[in-house]
């Protein structure tokens, strides 16, 4: 257990890890699934950490000093968390994303004191399917900010700090299970999750199976393109394009979830095991699920449960 915080970045990480007995039951699969419940982070995601480590390194190269604004491009999680580290620090922060995600996350933002701008879509973008050329146009708006500003970008999409974070989630999960996980399931957003976790399991585990979660259609390491339709639901991430993060030696396989399987398994973990997340965790899970039904039947999978359902309450997820 943590001694007393003196700050909010202090209880970063160290969540809890549940394994889904109840869903095991109600579902029938092989096997266990273990749950990160990294929701439970201050700002209600898993890219807590990733804010963090990122700023913090920032500090150490010199690229952010005392008075330059933190700028970031985000579909809301990494901004939350970058949001509440710049509160904690002092420093100011602006934060550049999509009009297609969800609005709880912007007033998040701006309740931590971050300073939002939104991006319209791309031409035949439908709302609440943010896709790689909405990705596109955030991208060139972050760019023109930094310019203006002369502010220090993080840029989680390319930045190492992002995975190197979240090697310590692979470690903590590993030694809260006993050493129980076969293999792991992620869904790609940045990629960091995947890349970090891999990386941490594989360094413990060579033979530790780990897999690429993405939407149906929208598979870009399934080998699914797609990135010319209308988009999918699962909010935070496929975005049918080649993350710099994910390094391909890294894939041992590859699962995609359907909107549909996404949203389902979603309600069911909050109806089954009180578990309140977001679509990403929904899609961890039924693949998971997938997988041992199939090629890990019998084994034991981790995920994380990405951010809360609290999130999504304006979108029709629940």
């Amino acid at each position: 257990m943590k001694k007393t915080c003196e700050t909010i970045l202090e209880c970063i990480g160290e969540t809890p890890l549940l394994r889904l007995g109840r869903l095991k039951k109600d579902l029938g699969f092989d096997g266990d699934i273990y749950a990160k419940l990294d929701h439970l982070n201050p700002s209600f995601s898993k890219k807590d950490r990733i804010a963090l480590g990122m700023v913090e390194a920032a500090e150490r190269s010199g690229a952010l000093k005392e008075g330059m604004p933190v700028i970031e491009m985000t579909s809301g999680n990494t901004g939350t968390g970058v949001a509440l580290v710049c509160s904690a620090k002092g420093y100011r922060f602006i934060c550049v994303m999509s009009v297609g995600n969800s609005v709880e996350r912007v007033r998040m933002i701006r309740a931590f004191g971050g300073e939002v701008v939104l991006v319209d879509q791309a031409p035949g973008a439908v709302r609440g399917k943010v896709t790689g050329a909405d990705l596109e146009l955030v991208e060139q708006e972050t760019e023109r900010i930094v310019r203006e500003t002369g502010g220090c970008f993080l840029n989680q999409f390319a930045n190492a700090g992002n995975s190197l974070a979240q090697e310590q989630t692979a470690r903590e999960i590993w030694g809260q299970s006993g050493g129980a996980v076969d293999a792991f399931a992620d869904f790609v957003g940045t990629g960091g999750t995947f890349a970090g976790c891999a990386k941490g399991f594989k360094d413990i585990r060579q033979e530790l199976h780990c897999y690429v979660v993405e939407p149906k259609g929208y598979a870009y390491y399934g080998g699914e393109v797609g990135a010319g339709g209308p988009g999918h639901r699962i909010q935070g991430g496929g975005y049918a394009k080649e993350m710099p993060l994910i390094t391909p030696g890294l894939i041992d396989g590859c699962v995609s979830v359907s909107d549909e399987e996404a949203m389902g398994m979603t309600r069911a973990l909050a109806r089954v095991e009180g578990v309140f997340a977001g679509f990403s965790s929904g899609a961890n899970i039924a693949a998971a699920v997938r997988l041992l039904k199939g090629q890990e039947k019998g084994r034991g999978i981790a995920v994380v449960i990405n951010d809360c359902g609290l999130k999504y309450m304006s979108t029709d997820l629940y």
